[in-house]
């Protein structure tokens, strides 16, 4: 009897030997602190804000992804991701445990990617890379993004992440590759008789070659039966974005032009049509890096009322300690012009601003 449990003791560690050698989990994350000064708010009144925050370049994040291989050049993959706010231990993206990612999927290097989950939107997958501040502290692109539609917590000019995806991610032709993705609702379960679902079609034809990174982002969100101003206008918000970025070894150029436009199927509303684009230069010497960047966003009214307008000027630097740890600063400036009802704001990965036009801050980041 005894000899017939430790044959079976064996076999168990063998067995789990086995697995262990075709799957692989990793554990990883990243966490930054740092300090901001905001000042000269839009609305009269408010003074300046000084602050101990989280997540200013990168939000505070921990993670879960694996692989297993199952033969035949097939492989299964998934992601957890959950952030959360190192300076008071709360979660972001709403509470929710995996806000950041959750997905899983298959891959084959021949075929391609197939996913399914909470997913991050082609665009933002793009358009970070493009901006020399990597859509992080209070130099990111997206600050002149405030005009934009919001639900649920989410920019729809903006779109960050989707509930309910499914994406392709083709192989690599000689660099050039394409993703595409479709949710049946963006934000939160589907609805009854999916109403009021906000369905997205994605697409993002990419070319990455040496020191070239272009691509093409195209984002389209539709409403069925719903709304974002409180009517049943049924919208539809759709995307583009062309952008990309050289690396000429001394410096690197980056660059964008986006293209928002609201649109109300039923014409119960204007739409309206929000242009942003920028350009931008990262210097790296060393271990240091200078980036730099001037973002523009208009707003116009079907009617060709101008109603929002912004610039912004940002100066930032960094210096890696390690190939895991570094230390940054950034300072930004926003002149809302006379159409101060949108509020562009200096946000960053901790917070969207409040409002407020000049921001400095310096911190330190560190990934594991």
């Amino acid at each position: 009897m005894q000899k017939k449990i430790i044959a079976l003791a064996v076999a168990a560690l063998a067995s789990g030997a086995a697995f262990a050698q075709s799957a692989n989990v990793t554990i990883y994350g990243s966490m930054d602190m740092g300090f901001s000064h905001r000042s000269d708010n839009v609305d009269s009144g408010i003074k300046s804000k000084n602050s101990i925050d989280d997540g200013l370049a990168a939000a505070s994040r921990l993670g879960f992804r694996g692989t297993e291989d199952l033969g035949n050049g097939w492989s299964v993959l998934f992601n957890l991701e959950t952030g959360f706010a190192a300076d008071t231990g709360n979660l972001r993206q709403s509470n929710r445990i995996f806000g950041r990612q959750a997905h899983l999927g298959m891959t084959n290097s021949n075929v391609g990617t197939f996913l399914a989950g909470r997913l991050y939107t082609p665009h933002y997958s793009f358009i970070s890379n493009i901006d020399p501040f990597r859509a992080g502290t209070v130099g990111m692109y997206r600050n002149v993004f405030a005009a934009g539609v919001t639900t649920g917590g989410e920019n729809l000019f903006d779109p960050t992440r989707v509930d309910n995806a499914v994406a392709y991610v083709s192989p690599s032709f000689s660099g050039f590759n394409i993703t595409a993705a479709y949710s049946n609702n963006a934000i939160g379960q589907e609805n009854l008789e999916n109403k009021s679902d906000n369905r997205v079609f994605a697409l993002l034809p990419r070319y990455t070659n040496g020191p070239l990174d272009i691509g093409f982002s195209y984002h389209q969100i539709k409403n069925k039966n719903g709304s974002v101003f409180g009517v049943d206008e049924k919208p539809k918000i759709t995307n583009w974005l062309i952008g990309g970025a050289y690396d000429f070894g001394a410096l690197k150029l980056h660059a964008f032009y986006d293209q928002n436009k609201l649109t109300s199927r039923d014409n119960v509303v204007d739409g309206k049509t929000l242009k942003s684009f920028l350009l931008g230069i990262t210097v790296p010497f060393d271990k240091h890096a200078i980036q730099a960047s001037y973002t523009q966003g208009k707003l116009k009214e079907a009617s060709g009322a101008k109603t929002y307008k912004a610039h912004q000027w940002a100066l930032g630097y960094t210096y890696s300690l390690s190939k895991r740890t570094g230390f940054y600063a950034a300072i930004s400036d926003i002149n809302n012009k006379k159409y101060r009802a949108a509020k562009a704001s200096v946000g960053d990965n901790s917070n969207g601003g409040e409002g407020y036009q000049t921001g400095v801050q310096f911190g330190l980041r560190h990934s594991f």
